[in-house]
């Protein structure tokens, strides 16, 4: 069986293709106009329509072995999850599936997001797991049953996405957009320690306007900005360890996956294995693949495939 699988998110366009154990995709980040913090959503959907013919004919040596077609079509596994760009990903799975007569297969953005975990950790759910999808438009504390189609969202943010905090502070240090990259590698400059920004949490959700303003107030006051920039990404694990001890705890789950752009950042890889691989706590913590952590469509053809398999 071949899987051809699409995903058009707010920042990238995806396409993958898996079948016994091949694995090829295609990726295009969209273009963000220097100092902007974003695209519209009509931007972003224009640009996915002009970036998905080039990406599959790339892939055009496997498209005559596809068996069947999947797209992430929301954002979350929730009939209320809904975003435009998504449709262009959608519509043109679903003609793909039509013209070759095979199965269309939905999936949303953030199962997609745990199976690429899953699958660069070469590791399949037989157990319920706690997860942490952290990017630019999440902060979702997950329960992941053993069939990931059951997710069951614990915590998110009252206010601003991880993402959305480096981001921000990011534009204001002069950094382009997204700024996850630059700002991990100008916080290689600091020293920890030197500016702490409060991480308030309320049960399992965590608040990043408060941290974001604190970090303005620090910038106003002439912190170095790489100080800043490493006080910024141990805000963001600092909230993180809370609730995920918290979790730890109640649900009695000892295996920890973590996803999604923020997640792919070492340093706050590091912390969190520094804090929760502790004896205190003795999880187990896994990541998906840097290369697999940002927007991809790896993830959706594995959700598929697995669904399929599921299903037989």
């Amino acid at each position: 069986m071949g899987f051809l699988g699409i995903d058009t998110s707010c920042y990238t366009t995806s396409v993958a293709y898996l079948a016994d154990g091949q694995l090829v995709e295609r990726r295009k980040l969209l273009s963000v106009p220097q100092g902007k913090r974003g695209l519209r959503q009509s931007e972003a959907l224009f640009q996915h329509l002009g970036n998905l013919p080039l990406l599959l004919e790339e892939l055009s040596p496997q498209l005559g072995r596809i068996t069947h077609v999947a797209a992430s079509t929301r954002p979350r596994p929730q009939e209320d999850s809904y975003l435009p760009v998504f449709k262009a990903g959608e519509t043109v799975a679903r003609s793909i599936a039509a013209s070759l007569n095979c199965p269309f297969i939905e999936t949303s953005h953030q199962a997609g997001h745990l199976w690429a975990g899953f699958w660069s950790a070469k590791e399949r759910p037989r157990e319920n797991w706690l997860a942490f999808h952290l990017s630019g438009g999440t902060t979702d504390l997950l329960l992941v049953r053993p069939q990931v189609s059951q997710i069951e969202t614990l915590g998110s943010s009252l206010d601003l996405h991880a993402g959305q905090f480096i981001d921000r502070v990011g534009v204001h240090l002069g950094l382009s957009f997204p700024a996850g990259p630059s700002l991990e590698k100008l916080a290689r400059e600091g020293q920890r320690g030197k500016i702490t920004i409060p991480a308030p949490v309320r049960g399992y959700d965590l608040s990043f306007g408060g941290p974001e303003a604190a970090a303005c107030r620090e910038l106003e006051r002439g912190a170095d900005p790489g100080d800043l920039a490493l006080a910024v990404i141990l805000t963001i694990g600092r909230g993180v360890v809370k609730v995920i001890t918290r979790a730890l705890e109640e649900y009695e789950i000892s295996s920890l996956l973590f996803v999604g752009g923020v997640a792919a950042n070492k340093i706050l890889r590091d912390y969190l294995r520094e804090k929760l691989e502790h004896p205190k706590f003795g999880a187990r913590l896994f990541f998906a693949d840097p290369h697999l952590s940002t927007d991809n469509a790896v993830g959706v053809a594995v959700a598929a495939r697995e669904a399929t398999l599921w299903k037989n």
